[in-house]
Parts: C-alpha cells; structure tokens; sequence
C-alpha cells in the first residue's frame, strides 16, 4: 500500500503510516491541514476596522506582533502570568498570549499603539516618561493599558484601586513606586481636564 506498511511488532502485525507520506501529501492528514488552514476574522482595531485571516490555533498576541506587525504587545511568559502582552477586548485588559485569535471577532481590542503616537503622546504615556516609571520598557505598555482600562473607569484611584489594577504585571526594574505616582498624576491631570 502505498504511504503504509505492514510491521511485524512481537508477533502481531500492525499498519503503519509512513512519516514521509505526513510530509509529502498534507492532505492526507487532519491535524496537517488545520494547521494549515485559516479563518477570517473582524474586528475593531484601536479604532479601525480590520479583517485578517489567520490559523485557529494563534492567539491574539500573534496575530498582533506577526501578522499585523503591532509589537508594542510583548510575548514575556506566554502562559498569562507576567502581563507584557496585555490589551484592551472591549474596554477589559486581558492577557492576548491566553486568547485564542478567532475570540476577537466582532470585538474591539486596544493595544499601546492605539494609545498615542511619537507627536502626541497619551495623559498616562507623558506621566510615564516624566515620573521615571519607564526602565527596560519591556512590562511598560501592558502596564499604560491596564492604567488605561482604569482610568476610564475611575479618573481619581486610590493607591489600592491602582495597585489593584496592575497586580497582574510583573516589572523587574521599577519596583512599582513610580509606576503608581505616574498613574496617580494622570488620574489627577484627567480630572482637572474633565
């Protein structure tokens, strides 16, 4: 038979598929061709309206950094514990590296790059730079989306509510004191504003 074979395992026979046939005919193979195939999905992207397709199996932090070339969302652990990747899915921070890429369909995601640009920075991204809360960068904009997402709620935070609010994110270079104080000015800029 082709692409198969008959093995003689300890007196019993058994059919055995060929590893080169996996290779040579994809579609011989389930797995191979879910892998391979794509779905299309819709979204709201930091305001746009975006259609990508891409594997079933991505997430949305792969779909963000590789296919829309968005790597201001940061793969740090990649098991939902460090908050690097973290966005805004209608208005709530989740962790993207944990979100499958077809959950997002229909919905609006926020990333760091929706936040601001190079001229015009966001309330909280000025707060970040002129309070020192910036080190490495890497932890920094999961942590200005989770402010975000709380700022949005609640322009005037206590301390806890802010500490709270980024308790999902680890930053190895800050130890956190500046994070709050940049976090707190925006909140107080914003209600000044308001």
């Amino acid at each position: 038979m082709n692409g198969w074979r008959l093995e003689d395992r300890g007196g019993r026979q058994k059919l055995m598929i060929l590893p080169q046939t996996l290779l040579l005919r994809p579609q011989t193979c389930w797995l191979q061709r879910l892998i391979m195939m794509e779905i299309a999905i819709k979204f709201i992207l930091n305001g746009e309206s975006v259609e990508v397709r891409v594997p079933p199996h991505w997430t949305l932090l792969r779909l963000l950094r590789e296919k829309l070339g968005l790597t201001g969302t940061k793969e740090g652990c990649g098991i939902g514990e460090c908050g690097a990747c973290t966005v805004l899915l209608d208005g709530i921070p989740v962790n993207a590296c944990l979100i499958l890429a077809p959950k997002v369909e229909g919905k609006k995601v926020e990333t760091v790059e929706g936040l601001g640009s190079r001229e015009s920075l966001h309330s909280l991204q000025k707060s970040f730079i002129d309070h020192g809360a910036i080190q490495c960068g890497f932890c920094t904009p999961g942590i200005l989306v989770s402010s975000k997402a709380l700022l949005d709620k609640n322009s005037n935070p206590t301390r806890e509510e802010i500490k709270e609010a980024i308790s999902g994110h680890l930053c190895r270079c800050t130890g956190y004191h500046q994070i709050i104080e940049a976090i707190e000015a925006a909140g107080k800029k914003r209600k000044v504003i308001r």
